[in-house]
């Protein structure tokens, strides 16, 4: 059996243990390591792949931002600032009909600024918002429909661990990809609230209008959201000013939610050990899918498989953007089944060279990956983001949450499509800012 051969079988093995519900890193590492011992019949060298790669990615000072993030959005949560920010958004905008929907969507993408995580933004916004729309009589469908998809900013909008991650894995700047999501970010929420207007439009009798707040008393409430302000200006505008490295204005962010936190007096003994403790089993998780597509890599490298697919691809008679396209629909296929994270770590060696050999902009390519994630995100029959909202709320039925992420999943391929057909919605800051 030749290298190709064996490539193929490693892809079909992987994907069977993976159906037998072995976790993903775990299924990556193992049928990537004894495919590479079959190819080269050298246990010593195989042995060797797994220390090495374990110490590379544990010693890795881009990926170490990824935990730095979690804490800082788990401290936010804790301090209450995910409740502020949704708060001025609701005393700015609640008194349009189905304002309490469009504040959710600007409060998802608040705090999706300092969490970094789909999970992690669904999750904090569904204790906040879906008590309050249901208060108002909001139709349920919108309710978790607006939290399922206001989720998947969080790993839009930067800073974004999954740009980190994807950073770390094709070797590009982390600060190019956040610079690069700013317009995208703010193109999904401009378009999250024309579906939410255009839903009501239609079936008007699914949400109602709040009462409108007096100037003095919005001015007030978005004073007293002064820490997530000022979090996301020092965290980011010290990134992007180059004040801060990534790393370190991770760390000054991660300072300021514990600071913030403790002297909110929300930050107890258990909710401190709690936040360490599911942030670290978050880590683990990433770290093993990561080593787990770093092991499997490179046995793909060893098989030639990537490089004879690039090969193949790009002497096709067909349009690049044709070809985009088509890597575009295998990932929502892939998302529709398989873990959205695990799916872009192990197929990057095979995508990356076709991306780059097509003459696209591998920062681009990261965006619409993201992107393209989003939609994985919400869409059946995983869906991660309408898991987490089923686990919060267990008497809502998946249907009803499926039905109400449909107008946001055509706001999400728009935008999707948007970004594809002019780039320079992604690249035009990056390359500002050069």
């Amino acid at each position: 059996m030749g290298p190709i051969e064996t490539g193929i079988l490693g892809l079909f093995c992987l994907i069977a243990a993976i159906l037998l519900h072995v976790p993903v890193g775990i299924a990556m590492a193992a049928v990537g390591g004894a495919c590479y011992l079959f190819l080269t019949g050298n246990l010593a060298g195989m042995l060797s792949l797994f220390g090495t790669e374990t110490v590379n990615m544990l010693t890795n000072k881009d990926f170490s931002v990824v935990m730095a993030f979690l804490l800082m959005g788990g401290f936010a949560g804790t301090a209450g600032i995910s409740a502020d920010i949704y708060r001025v958004a609701n005393v700015w905008i609640g008194h349009f009909k189905g304002g309490l929907s469009m504040a959710t969507i600007l409060g998802c993408a608040g705090f999706g600024a300092i969490a970094g995580s789909s999970i992690a933004t669904a999750a904090t916004m569904s204790k906040i918002a879906l008590p309050e729309m249901e208060k108002r009589n909001y139709n349920l469908a919108l309710c978790t429909g607006t939290l399922a998809a206001g989720g998947t900013l969080g790993s839009l909008i930067p800073p974004s661990i999954i740009m980190v991650i994807y950073a770390v894995q094709v070797e590009q700047f982390v600060v190019d990809l956040f610079l690069a999501a700013i317009i995208p970010g703010i193109l999904s929420v401009i378009l999250f609230i024309i579906a939410i207007r255009v839903q009501l439009v239609l079936t008007p009798w699914m949400a109602g209008r709040g009462e409108r707040v007096a100037w003095p008393a919005r001015v007030r409430e978005t004073g007293r959201a002064w820490g997530a302000i000022s979090i996301i200006g020092v965290v980011m505008g010290g990134i992007y000013t180059g004040l801060f490295t990534v790393n370190e204005g991770a760390s000054v962010g991660l300072v300021m939610t514990l600071i913030f936190a403790l002297a909110r007096r929300t930050m107890t003994r258990k909710s401190f050990f709690d936040t360490l403790f599911e942030s670290a089993g978050s880590i683990a998780m990433l770290y093993m899918i990561v080593i787990g597509a770093n092991i499997f890599g490179y046995f793909l490298t060893l098989s030639h498989m990537p490089s004879e697919v690039a090969t193949w691809v790009q002497g096709l008679d067909i349009p690049p953007l044709a070809v985009i396209f088509i890597i575009i629909g295998m990932y929502v296929l892939l998302g529709c089944v398989f873990d959205a994270l695990a799916g872009m770590v192990l197929t990057l060696p095979f995508v990356v060279p076709i991306v780059s050999g097509l003459g696209y902009d591998l920062v681009w390519w990261g965006i619409v990956n993201v992107m393209v994630i989003e939609i994985g995100m919400i869409t059946p029959p995983v869906g991660i983001n309408v898991f987490v909202i089923k686990g919060l709320r267990p008497d809502i039925p998946l249907g009803t949450i499926f039905r109400g992420i449909t107008p946001f999943l055509v706001a999400n391929v728009v935008a999707l499509l948007l970004v594809v057909l002019f780039p320079q919605l992604a690249t035009w800051l990056p390359d500002l800012m050069r």
